[in-house]
């Protein structure tokens, strides 16, 4: 008997069309499932579908069976079983201390005192976690937020554990950390895993079943590396599959789709692409942008939160040039959002200087450094929005979805807090965008979405610097920094610490790094994106 049966799941939420459409799929105990699909797809909530308590409200036809039983008429006891982790571990924190977070649910469940302080010693050994045991919440890094609230989850003994986007905050050894950590729950303790992601570099290769979802249609379901290589370069999820599985669909000969960085080595080689790859193209690459002007100057920035902490700014210095992109990576924690709330004028640092367009940022009075200067997109999209709906929140700065340069209006009469989380960021950054900044500042603007969407974003970035815009943006995705940004930064301790144009930058990084170029740096470490390997086989670069 199957863990989940899906029969023909169909919902809508009140006053709009299908989310989930006829879809049908079987998950057996022990299955590690990675549900994907573009922004929208009705991925999360497929997924609360799947866990009684958080089933939205709204029409819903078929059926969801756990263990032969139907969903709905799980008693308390046995929906516990269905253990669900957030994409932001923010929205799951209900308690200040780490250890209170992981006995919580067990305090609810009405454990004894002995139960709790045994679990609580072996989930805390297990994880690596117990020195955090006496923290408060609020101080630790998102991918320890992420693990205490996975923690918290296992403490009550579940079957399965559903996670939505779980890594989407985290940066890419965070983030691989953590999946590592679900990938040893699947293998070392029998747990069912079923998550959704948007990057899938790191994903796939830990699951055996991969379901892909469009428009509220599950249109591939299976092994992991037959479905993915079905995936034709001509469907929306192509662009999301990992560079090994795109580097698949290059080679005429066909084989087992490589699913990892390891496989897509030997596939390379195997199939002759590296020999195809190679040329001299020494001296050949040029700066995205000539511009010699500085829009943004930041010089020995050092700023703390409070007196007993370590600075969050340590002498920070960048400079960024008038009509270009600059990209900050940097490990969670390490001081990236900060500085863009020192530049936004959001925090004071107690030393060291911002210059934006070669004027000091305390001569800037009033409203002046966001009047056409200045805008920013927060980390939490939420925090941008006040209005009741999403037309009205366009209204409130001025704009609609004629000059939006990407589709909304469908979603116009919807609360924003109701949106899908790419949504929601796709949103907040048409609202910031209305304010018509000479300097933007963006706090991971692709958390949440697809890739065509990230693309959508790119091209829109693009044509905002070649109308004159700076853009300075911090993110976890090196596939998108590969793709958009003119230069990237690396961020460590509260400080810069290397400055370079893309190639460069991560053509010498090891885990920063570009998919495709884990692959192909040891034939041309130049190449950093499937398009760089798509241009080298077809004659460009």
């Amino acid at each position: 008997m199957a863990l989940f049966e899906v029969k023909n799941l169909s919902f809508s939420y009140p006053g709009s069309g299908k989310i989930t459409d006829c879809v049908s799929f079987e998950i057996e105990q022990g299955d590690f499932v990675i549900l994907c699909g573009p922004t929208g797809s009705g991925k999360t909530t497929l997924l609360r579908l799947l866990k009684p308590e958080l089933e939205p409200k709204g029409e819903l036809t078929g059926e969801v069976l756990y263990k032969g039983q139907n969903l709905r008429e799980l008693d308390a006891s046995e929906s516990v079983k269905i253990g669900f982790v957030n994409q932001s571990a923010d929205h799951q924190t209900v308690t200040d201390k780490v250890w209170h977070e992981i006995v919580f649910g067990m305090e609810n469940l009405r454990y004894t005192q002995s139960q709790m302080s045994r679990r609580l010693a072996e989930i805390s050994g297990y994880f690596g976690i117990s020195r955090l045991f006496d923290k408060n919440i609020s101080e630790l890094s998102g991918g320890m937020k992420q693990t205490v609230a996975l923690a918290g989850v296992l403490a009550m003994d579940p079957e399965v554990i559903i996670l939505d986007e779980p890594t989407s905050q985290l940066d890419p050894v965070a983030a691989g950390e953590f999946l590592a950590s679900l990938k040893k729950l699947n293998d070392e303790q029998g747990i069912t895993i079923i998550i959704t992601e948007h990057r899938l570099e790191n994903v796939i290769p830990l699951g055996n079943k991969l379901g892909i979802l469009e428009n509220g249609r599950l249109t591939h379901f299976g092994a992991v590396s037959q479905t993915a290589a079905q995936i034709r370069p001509d469907e929306i999820m192509f662009e999301a599959m990992p560079g090994s599985v795109k580097l698949f669909s290059l080679a005429p000969n066909g084989g087992e789709c490589p699913l990892n960085v390891k496989q897509g080595k030997r596939f390379l080689r195997e199939s002759g692409l590296d020999k195809r790859l190679i040329r001299d193209t020494a001296g050949s690459e040029k700066s995205k942008n000539e511009s010699t002007g500085t829009a943004l100057k930041i010089k020995d920035l050092c700023f703390r939160y409070s007196k007993d902490e370590p600075d969050a700014l340590h002498f920070a210095s960048l400079e960024v040039k008038k009509g270009e992109i600059m990209c900050v990576l940097g490990e969670n924690g390490s001081g990236k959002s900060t500085l863009l709330y020192a530049v936004s004028g959001l925090i004071t640092p107690y030393s060291g200087k911002v210059e934006i367009f070669g004027k000091n940022i305390k001569k800037y009075s009033g409203q002046s450094l966001h009047d056409n200067c200045v805008a920013m997109l927060p980390q939490n999209a939420q925090s941008v929005f006040v209005k009741s709906t999403l037309r009205d929140e366009l209204a409130e700065v001025g704009a609609d979805f004629d000059i939006i340069p990407y589709d909304l209006g469908y979603a116009a009469e919807t609360h924003p807090y109701d949106l899908s989380g790419g949504e929601m960021q796709l949103a907040a950054l048409a609202k910031v965008l209305a304010a018509k900044p000479r300097l933007l500042l963006l706090d991971e603007p692709t958390k949440g979405l697809d890739a065509r969407a990230k693309r959508i974003v790119c091209d829109v970035l693009t044509q905002l610097k070649n109308r004159g815009v700076t853009i300075l943006a911090v993110t976890h995705d090196t596939e998108f920094a590969a793709m958009c940004a003119d230069r990237a930064a690396m961020f460590f301790r509260g400080a810069v610490i290397a400055v370079d144009e893309p190639r460069g930058f991560f053509s010498q990084n090891i885990f920063y790094t570009t998919c495709i170029n884990k692959i192909v740096s040891d034939t041309d470490p130049r190449l950093i994106t499937f398009d760089d390997v798509k241009n080298r086989l077809g004659g460009e670069d």
